[in-house]
């Protein structure tokens, strides 16, 4: 998946905003102002997604472009790598995953605020 191609499914996501809090060369996308991922624009060549932490190691024992989160907490982000490895349609089921998983963990104030979108 090109940067183009996650910058366009990430922002199609409902209550979904992009910006560089962490400087120019990285890209974050949030859902009601909460994380959910995170790629470099300069070096696109992984995405760090958030992964239930089960889910998260069975994916790093089947595909060799499924690595812990770098620089996020290894138990619950992945960095899926953009080389081609990945599968496009896993890659597309990983974003959907980490935003779910992000929604959820919502307070419920927010979780309504999300739902009235």
């Amino acid at each position: 998946m090109y940067l183009d191609e996650l910058r366009e499914y990430c922002l199609s996501k409902k209550g979904t905003s992009e910006g560089t809090p962490f400087g120019p060369e990285n890209l974050v996308f949030k859902v009601m102002n909460k994380i959910f991922a995170i790629t470099r624009i300069d070096e696109y060549d992984f995405v760090n997604l958030k992964c239930d932490p089960e889910y998260a190691v069975e994916l790093r024992e089947r595909y060799i472009g499924i690595k812990p989160g770098w620089h996020m907490n290894k138990t619950h982000w992945n960095s899926v790598m953009t080389d081609g490895t990945v599968p496009e349609h896993l890659f597309k089921e990983l974003v959907d995953h980490s935003y779910d998983l992000i929604v959820k963990s919502l307070p419920k104030k927010v979780q309504k605020e999300w739902e009235e979108l």
